[in-house]
């Protein structure tokens, strides 16, 4: 029993010494992708891609729904054959409207997915810059590490940021 507390109290005195000994600090991917000039860049371009996809979409269902109109309204006088033809080209253009979304969605998940990365990559080559530079013995990501308390003094975001910034404007 001595040895185990003897043990503990040693295994705590080496944590003590390495952080006291320790740089440590952290970074907000989130925070550096959203306030980062390329971040913001790639979102406006996200945005556009969609709201360009909203409209087609949008003038696909105004098709469907003048349709749907115009069978209601001559559904009566309409032969069987014509109602018959007029709901399959409902159907038809449905199908394509749903079409349509999936892969208008699926197209925005790829390009914010290839922006992202592409920018996720060229933080972490900094951070690794900045932990070399400055002396850290860890740098942890906010969200990832379960990070439950820390300081303001050991936020990095701001100079991954500045310094992300700064290479992207030379590229």
């Amino acid at each position: 029993m001595k040895k185990l507390g003897l043990t503990i109290a040693l295994l705590l005195l080496s944590v003590c010494a390495f952080a006291a000994e320790s740089k440590i600090g952290y970074i907000d991917l989130n925070k550096a992708l959203n306030e980062s000039v390329a971040g913001k860049k790639a979102v406006g371009s996200l945005e556009n891609m969609v709201k360009a996809k909203q409209f087609l979409i949008a003038e696909k269902g105004e098709k469907i729904k003048k349709i749907e109109e115009e069978l209601a309204k001559q559904s009566s006088i309409l032969t069987e054959d014509a109602i018959k033809e007029r709901k399959e080209e409902r159907e038809k253009l449905l199908r394509d409207y749903q079409r349509m979304v999936k892969d208008s969605q699926e197209e925005v998940q790829k390009k914010q997915a290839t922006y992202m990365d592409s920018i996720i990559k060229e933080l972490k080559k900094i951070v690794f810059q900045i932990g070399k530079e400055e002396g850290y013995s860890l740098i942890l990501e906010k969200a990832e590490s379960g990070v439950m308390f820390h300081s303001d003094e050991i936020d990095l975001t701001g100079t991954l940021i500045k310094r992300f910034n700064e290479i992207s404007k030379t590229n």
